[in-house]
């Protein structure tokens, strides 16, 4: 599966400032706009995102370079991108885990 590193070492300038602007939904402490991003933290929820995309779907045969895992990879890179022309967005992840049980 693809990594948030990676996508941003491939992706054009638009998709790396995307990751960026990930990474800094994440940051290490309470310090503000400023903080350092949790880069660790950023990676498993991409991971997550990638993995909720992709479902139940079973993943490929190995060397397989299309198929469920791919597509879900394209389109957590597409969320990212729409997700970056929203200022005020939060990751979904982070504000699924941090919502009281029901």
């Amino acid at each position: 599966m693809i990594t948030l590193h990676d996508v941003y070492e491939q992706g054009n300038d638009t998709v790396r400032a995307a990751v960026l602007a990930f990474g800094t939904r994440h940051p290490v402490g309470p310090d503000g706009p400023d903080a350092e991003p949790d880069w660790k933290q950023a990676e498993r929820c991409f991971t997550r995102i990638i993995e909720t995309i992709m479902g139940s779907a079973a993943p490929p045969p190995p060397g397989s370079t299309d198929g469920p895992v791919r597509r879900a990879e394209n389109s957590a890179v597409g969320f990212l991108l729409a997700a970056n022309t929203r200022p005020d967005y939060r990751c979904p992840i982070c504000v699924k885990r941090q919502r009281p049980p029901l």
